[in-house]
């Protein structure tokens, strides 16, 4: 596939939807009336997304050597090797039994990364988060489907069942998921729904990014044999409610993985819309292409310092980036004000600083 095949990065590939900042400024109304009553609940402040942890990494991403120039962009412009800490977590703003499906989710923070930050108040950090979920998509792929889904939670907050079922069809995406948000009593059925061993996921960052002089989606998989080995590994039906933090505890005690960072170029914006980031970008038109490895040795992935040190301290924000990779779309957009005001929420109730660490030394043992 040629050069001329992808489509160069503009800023008219962005089309503000009607109303948007209002209904973005909803959007974060109800997710904080949300974290109050978290906070209330455990009288402890927690993510208004991805709260719950199952390990707190460090490793490293190795840039490839001689990536075609499309894919030689940004941090990938270069061979590199970057200190990263990756948390992995469970989707709801809330805790919830590991026993139950959900999306699982990976957050990858690299260090030392060179370039202009994109947000004005960042021009002194030297990182680049990459958020990702083990799913394409995300089913409100747009500002206003944000805001239905986000009144649906408010509306179900107090109940832990329904917004469970909630969060797992929407991670399977599809009409009837997001039919569900129209509905006053939605039946929403998990039956079906994958619940599987979070060392073998994909891991997507369902949303379009900048991609230096293109757009693309990235992604996190499997590469090394022993997490390879683990894609589609179900929960056993002896699992316990922090099964997935004793997986990811005992597998690290003993070895380490790698993951392979990759990707999928926009080819067609009809067909891989930049604002809706419901809609799959096809594979066969625009394959993902590796970019470079991520490492992670043997550690212990869970303990009481680290935990608290990533659940508590660091903030991971796909806004935490330099400008050849700023997030891109309706969706994105809402997230630069939702992130700020939970993470703002989350470290005042907490008593803890709001750091952007510039070492790996920084993350504890």
């Amino acid at each position: 596939m040629s050069t001329a095949t992808y489509i160069p990065y503009n800023d008219n590939l962005e089309q503000k939807q009607e109303n948007e900042d209002e209904i973005i400024d909803s959007v974060v109304a109800s997710m904080m009336r949300v974290n109050t009553r978290v906070f209330d609940k455990h009288r402890h402040a927690k993510r208004d997304a991805h709260a719950k942890c199952h390990g707190v990494l460090t490793g490293h991403v190795t840039v490839y050597g001689n990536l075609p120039a499309h894919l030689a962009q940004g941090v990938f412009s270069r061979p590199a090797t970057y200190p990263v800490v990756i948390r992995l977590s469970t989707a709801p703003g809330d805790i919830h039994s590991d026993k139950l499906p959900s999306p699982r989710g990976m957050a990858i923070k690299m260090l030392g990364v060179d370039g202009p930050q994109f947000l004005p108040n960042r021009q002194d950090a030297k990182t680049q988060d990459l958020l990702l979920v083990n799913h394409p998509v995300i089913a409100f792929g747009h500002a206003a489907a944000y805001l239905k889904t986000q009144k649906l939670l408010e509306k179900h907050a107090d109940d832990p069942d329904m917004v469970r079922r909630i969060v797992a069809a929407l991670a399977r995406g599809g009409s009837k998921a997001l039919h569900a948000l129209g509905i006053d009593n939605p039946v929403v059925d998990t039956l079906g729904a994958p619940n599987n061993h979070i060392l073998g996921e994909t891991f997507f960052s369902m949303a379009a990014v900048r991609y230096g002089d293109y757009v693309a989606k990235l992604c996190a998989a499997p590469l090394s044999d022993n997490v390879r080995a683990l894609t589609g590994q179900p929960l056993g039906d002896d699992a316990d409610d922090s099964a997935l933090r004793n997986l990811v505890v005992d597998f690290f005690n003993g070895q380490g993985a790698e993951y392979e960072l990759r990707a999928q170029l926009l080819t067609d914006i009809d067909k891989m819309p930049v604002e809706d980031a419901s809609i799959e970008w096809p594979q066969e038109d625009s394959p993902y292409q590796p970019v470079a490895r991520l490492t992670i040795p043997a550690q212990q992935a869970f303990s009481p310092a680290r935990r608290v040190f990533a659940d508590d301290v660091l903030s991971f924000n796909p806004w935490h980036c330099i400008e050849a990779h700023r997030p891109m779309g309706s969706i994105m957009r809402a997230r630069i004000k939702a992130y700020e005001a939970s993470s703002r929420f989350r470290h005042e109730m907490n008593a803890q600083p709001r750091i952007e660490i510039d070492d790996i030394g920084q993350v504890p043992d």
